[in-house]
């Protein structure tokens, strides 16, 4: 990874897991690191064990009125937007908006951040994706799971809307002629605190003996997010680990769905998000070649 000094990186989640992982190594290349965390204590905690140029910002996802503050908020010039945060199977929950909370968390909150931040963004857009995208499927007419709530193909959806989002999200910038690039990327199985709140004491116990037995580190995990937002890879590629079934290795670029580059799914998708968060894609504003 290139020297990182002079650069501004703003990492969702940053206080755990794989962005705590991807952020102490960026702050060990010299970059600036804005922790956008919902628990400002503990991303004050994470703030001490990275060291380096930090700063610790309160972001909840699961709140626009909070994502819509941090924005407002944020001053200069972001380099890297990296949406890292997320929930994974969790029992049927509601957002401050009255969204699910996966995809309300992982798909509505970045979409509105990443809009609402995109005129301060000079060089790219990170968005962390699963492999369980490929399970998933995007249910427009019942996003929200109103009709009977299935918590692993709500995440499944989750992270098959952060790849479509992604690929909207870089044919928009192309459309407006813009030098910012969206990238996605996923850690395979990382050992993170992500898989230990479904709410079922058995899948819990048995995710916690996988990621003893097979999982590599948070730290190994984040190096797919590193990858993409650091190389010189192009717009709307997705990065993952080179190892077998993309569980485990060293970051390369690798394959998604179909269902992940449905480009009119992706329009559709985008559409219902803006009505959902109430954003827009801010075309007067981005960065131009």
């Amino acid at each position: 990874m290139p020297e990182q000094t002079g650069r501004t990186f703003v990492i969702t989640g940053a206080n755990s897991g794989i962005g705590l992982g991807a952020a102490k190594a960026l702050a060990g290349k010299g970059a600036h690191i804005v922790l956008a965390v919902r628990n400002t204590a503990k991303g004050d905690e994470a703030a001490k064990a990275i060291g380096g140029d930090t700063e610790v910002r309160r972001l909840d996802l699961a709140d626009l009125a909070s994502v819509r503050a941090f924005a407002l908020q944020t001053r200069g010039d972001i380099d890297v937007l990296i949406n890292n945060a997320g929930v994974m199977n969790v029992p049927l929950q509601h957002t401050a908006d009255g969204f699910e909370m996966q995809i309300g968390t992982n798909h509505l909150g970045h979409f509105a951040l990443t809009n609402l931040l995109l005129p301060q963004i000079k060089d790219r857009v990170v968005t962390v994706a699963s492999g369980a995208h490929r399970f998933g499927k995007i249910r427009l007419d019942d996003l929200n799971w109103e009709q009977g709530y299935k918590r692993h193909a709500a995440y499944g959806q989750a992270k098959l809307a952060n790849l479509l989002f992604m690929a909207e999200l870089q044919r928009r910038l192309d459309e407006a002629g813009s030098s910012v690039r969206s990238v996605g990327a996923h850690p395979g199985w990382a050992a993170t605190n992500l898989q230990s709140r479904s709410g079922s004491r058995v899948e819990d116990t048995l995710m916690g003996i996988g990621n003893r037995l097979f999982a590599q580190t948070g730290d190994m995990g984040a190096e797919p997010t590193l990858f993409a937002a650091t190389q010189d890879v192009p717009g709307s590629s997705y990065a993952g680990p080179d190892g077998r079934f993309e569980m485990r290795g060293h970051p390369t670029l690798v394959s998604r769905s179909k269902a992940a580059t449905d480009e009119r799914m992706a329009r559709e998708l985008w559409t219902l998000s803006e009505r959902l968060t109430g954003v827009s894609f801010p075309r007067e504003a981005v960065p131009v070649l």
